[in-house]
């Protein structure tokens, strides 16, 4: 290398380095691609706030929905990759891989993972009139009636969909889809005794468990939640391995400069292990990780290789 090609890499790196000592110097814009006021949202603002106090500079969520979360994910790839635009993806970001038939971003090339922030569990929940009170019990019941029980969930390509065709997949049984505008029309068809059962996160259906107006059969993490106790996972109810969990996390535009996404994976590992957020989370249902930027893009790639096979055993059309 000629004396000229290193001084400017020099400089180049001394440049970055001084970006993210700096950094931030302006508003952060933490985009979220779902409406206000769901658990993806949640997340956003309490991380958003921490980081404010924490930084001195505003970092703010804007909500973006739309195209399968591919809106606001196209906003974050197509934006400066200078750290001030960040992505909060969620399970449906792998699941678009999947299920999408044009995406208008490659998930792996175009996003750089930061930091894994939360997960959180589905769980099963039926109408009180089903004759199945375990999981045991309600594998039994859909392979003597195949094709006739309905499970309703918040959309097609859903992570609460996928763990229902996880579950079918792993149990060998065909319960039927029946996707809604949401979770809580689902919930409130389920309480009217329209469907049969439905799949969700914790938070929305916590109070109807505890009033016994739902019965719930199994949560879909590998061990069980301080918010509902009682619920035992998937896994100790004898399908070994059963996982359907929902997660969030952020990611940047692919050419964000090491130092800045290390800045951020380190700022906000410090937010997920403080010790009021960890409560407030688990009451939600919400489970703090953290982890470095490479454990992170490790774990996607697996979601993304879980959900192509989920998708092809399911025979699910692209979208």
């Amino acid at each position: 290398m000629q004396l000229k090609q290193i001084l400017t890499a020099s400089l180049a790196i001394g440049a970055a380095t001084a970006q993210a000592q700096g950094y931030p110097t302006k508003t952060v814009r933490i985009v979220v691609p779902f409406v206000a006021g769901g658990n993806t949202d949640f997340t956003g603002r309490t991380i958003s706030a921490k980081l404010t106090e924490a930084l001195g500079q505003q970092f703010i969520v804007d909500n973006r929905p739309g195209g399968y979360t591919n809106i606001g994910a196209d906003m974050v790839v197509r934006s400066a990759p200078d750290g001030y635009t960040l992505l909060l993806a969620s399970a449906a970001s792998a699941i678009n891989v999947a299920v999408v038939a044009k995406m208008p971003f490659d998930l792996q090339r175009d996003l750089a993972p930061v930091v894994l922030c939360v997960k959180g569990a589905n769980v099963l929940v039926v109408h009180p009139s089903l004759p199945a009170k375990t999981l045991k019990e309600l594998i039994a019941l859909a392979k003597s009636k195949p094709g006739q029980l309905n499970y309703g969930t918040s959309g097609v390509a859903s992570s609460n969909h996928m763990a229902g065709e996880l579950l079918n997949h792993m149990a060998g049984i065909k319960l039927n889809h029946v996707p809604y505008k949401g979770n809580a029309p689902a919930i409130t068809d389920l309480i009217g005794g329209h469907l049969e059962m439905s799949i969700s996160g914790v938070p929305i259906l916590v109070p109807h468990i505890k009033s016994q107006r739902l019965r719930a059969i199994g949560i879909g993490s590998l061990k069980r939640f301080p918010a509902i106790p009682d619920v035992p996972t998937f896994d100790e109810s004898g399908l070994k391995g059963y996982e359907a969990s929902t997660w969030f996390g952020l990611l940047a535009p692919a050419k964000t400069p090491r130092d800045i996404v290390t800045k951020v994976n380190v700022e906000v590992g410090k937010v997920l292990a403080s010790k009021d957020i960890r409560e407030r989370y688990l009451v939600e249902g919400l489970e703090p990780q953290g982890g470095t930027p490479e454990a992170f893009t490790k774990f996607i790639l697996a979601e993304i290789e879980l959900y192509r096979k989920l998708a092809t055993a399911a025979n699910l059309p692209k979208l």
